[in-house]
């Protein structure tokens, strides 16, 4: 029977001495073997049992990356409930949105989570119990340690009971495993149910993809109720007998973050998983570390990043024609400068397995270039969520890669005709990985699944070779006005990439005469320019030179510029806002997944939006921007 206790269980069968979990309470990773944490999971499982889950109840388990998350959901599975896994990202009240819709019966909680908990314990009567994973000084009646579950369950296993051996035998793979909630930026979250046939399935069409010897391990940066983490992570790692770790939690948010960089460098992971916000963090960080080693190296880390870009190509056409001749150069400077930079990494590094919003181009070639590519790939939570990839043996970069095994895919027009290679259209898949449906919704399931086919609401197309191109979200889409769509994500994220100077940007053009941009500038990207150039930061020169720069950098994408051609003219910015706040989760504009939530964001700036139509905004030195660029260098006024 394809369900995940079944999956493990062949697992701990065959890998039952080899490291499963690793996580770091004190100074260094301890592991628990496969047959070790199997044991861990029945004794929570019968525990669970013993203080009245079913099958069939809801649990939600909310928590930073830790042992106990993974043995927790196993032990739900066993039972036959459902885990309702909550992302630690989320505020008090959209917290207790999910848990009171999921009807969850009883609720996992971490200590650092347990404050939002508290505030929305009179708001969630539906939840009989409250699990803690930390120790707290006091509980009340319907709230209990952990430590006691592992204790009972412990106690009913010992007298030899098959209760537990029979509750996971007896289920069947379209029982339901998990509901996990959308980020809900547009309406009320939705929440997905995946079997244990969705997981089972997806975690053989995922290691159809990707090599897990079961020596490799890796450092789920990513949360674990994040989908993406969850299969290519938790359980592909676990089909495969490797070992997965867990960030070390620290006291606050940004400490556990911090711990990131340390982590790796102790784990030294074979494989990450990754999303444009880490991806672009973590070059971010190798720059800075390039130019702290001053101008020479940052010199020659450009000749030496240059020269591997054009060998590589995109990855389908590495090394051939002229490019062969540069093999040697690629070797000396892989030994100087881009090994070293691996060994960040902890040096054991193969790849990146990149997933979530679009990665672009330039960034997949930074990575490809320093020897630890970025292989992207392309999914939803719905597919659970692993549709395409990139990967070792076959890529082409600015790609999502080519389909998992056992799915069908076809491309569609508004009509739901299929179309033919090249052609752009409506992502629609089918396969045993597919939800069963939105839980609770129907309306919104019957315009999601029609005849077994999931309708993604992506654009894309497939080209002759079997690659997929996804080209973003039908709900984004710049609408001229004449009609024409087109999807602003790759232009917002080339203006970020390929310019320091450009943090954030969302472009807008809703039937409008042109395209207008939001932008948020990157201050000490100004900082540096203003002191190379020798203009004093504290100078009314400062704001004119920062705006023009602006204004080149927008202009690069244009007919005559470094990047002209790269998109249509029309729906690059004519006019742009700049922005002394960024799009972040603390104000909404941004969800949890790290995409921008434009509604909110067209919303929060109308005004300033209406006011980019007006002749005024034409001039990049409009007093609107003169206020932000002034605010952002911190120039005093008068």
């Amino acid at each position: 029977m394809r369900t995940i206790p079944q999956l493990f269980e062949d697992s701990v069968a065959k890998y039952g001495d080899n490291p499963f979990l690793w996580q770091k309470r004190t100074s260094s990773y301890e592991s628990m073997t496969y047959r070790e944490t199997r044991d861990a999971v029945y004794r929570l499982a019968l525990g669970l049992t013993d203080a009245g889950l079913k099958k069939g109840d809801r649990i939600s388990l909310i928590s930073e990356g830790r042992n106990d998350w993974v043995i927790a959901e196993l032990a739900i599975l066993y039972i036959g409930a459902v885990n309702v896994p909550l992302s630690v990202k989320l505020e008090a009240f959209e917290l207790e949105f999910r848990i009171v819709h999921s009807d969850s019966k009883m609720l996992i909680v971490s200590g650092g989570q347990s404050k939002k908990i508290a505030q929305i314990k009179e708001n969630i009567p539906n939840v009989e119990k409250f699990i803690f994973l930390d120790e707290k000084d006091e509980y009340a009646v319907d709230e209990i340690h952990i430590n006691s579950l592992y204790e009972k369950g412990k106690e009913i296993f010992q007298k030899g009971s098959k209760e537990l051996t029979t509750m996971w035998k007896g289920l069947n793979e379209n029982d339901y495993a998990n509901i996990c909630y959308t980020s809900g930026t547009t309406a009320d979250p939705k929440g997905i149910i995946l079997s244990h046939l969705n997981y089972y399935a997806n975690v053989e069409q995922a290691v159809s993809l990707m090599t897990i010897p079961d020596t490799y391990r890796t450092l789920l940066i990513l949360p674990l109720d994040h989908s993406f983490a969850h299969t290519a992570g938790i359980y592909s790692f676990m089909r495969m007998g490797a070992s997965i770790a867990s960030v070390q939690l620290g006291k606050t948010l940004n400490e556990t973050l911090r711990n990131i960089p340390i982590n790796i460098k102790e784990i030294k992971p074979s494989i990450l998983l990754s999303v444009p916000a880490l991806a672009k963090n973590f070059r971010k960080n190798i720059e800075k570390g390039i130019r702290e080693k001053g101008e020479k190296v940052e010199k020659l880390f450009k000749i030496a990043l240059n020269l591997s870009i054009k060998y590589n190509g995109i990855g389908w056409d590495k090394g051939k024609g002229v490019n062969i001749f540069r093999k040697p150069l690629i070797w000396i400077f892989d030994k100087i400068l881009f090994k070293k930079i691996r060994e960040n990494f902890g040096g054991e590094l193969k790849y990146f397995i990149g997933g979530g919003a679009l990665l672009d181009m330039d960034l997949q070639k930074f990575f490809y270039a320093i020897g630890i590519p970025m292989y992207q790939g392309y999914g939803l939570s719905e597919a659970a969520p692993i549709i395409s990839s990139n990967a070792e043996r076959k890529h082409k970069l600015g790609s999502s890669g080519f389909l998992v095994k056992n799915l069908e895919l076809k491309i569609c027009d508004d009509n739901g005709n299929s179309l033919p290679v090249g052609k752009k259209g409506e992502i629609v898949v089918k396969g045993e990985n597919v939800m069963i449906g939105y839980w609770k919704n129907e309306k919104a399931t019957n315009e999601t699944l029609k005849d077994g086919w999931l309708y993604t609401g992506d654009m894309g197309y497939m080209d002759s070779d079997g690659f997929l191109y996804v080209l973003g979200r039908f709900k984004s889409l710049l609408i001229g006005h004449d009609g024409e769509k087109y999807s602003p994500e790759g232009i917002e994220e080339a203006l970020v990439e390929m310019s320091d100077f450009i943090d954030q940007c969302m472009l807008h053009n809703n039937q409008d005469p042109y395209t207008v941009g939001l932008i948020v500038p990157n201050k000490e990207a100004f900082k540096r320019y203003l002191k190379h150039k020798q203009i004093p930061v504290n100078s009314e020169k400062a704001i004119s030179v920062s705006l023009e720069k602006i204004q080149r950098e927008i202009n690069n994408f244009k007919q005559n510029g470094k990047y002209g051609g790269m998109f249509p003219e029309r729906w690059l910015p004519s006019s742009v806002a700049l922005l002394s706040e960024s799009f972040n989760e603390q104000n909404h504009m941004m969800n949890s997944t790290m995409k921008i939530v434009r509604g909110k964001i067209n919303e929060y700036y109308k005004e300033r939006i209406e006011f980019l139509y007006t002749p005024a905004s034409k001039d990049i030195k409009n007093e609107k921007n003169i206020e932000v660029i002034t605010k952002l260098l911190g120039i005093k006024e008068g």
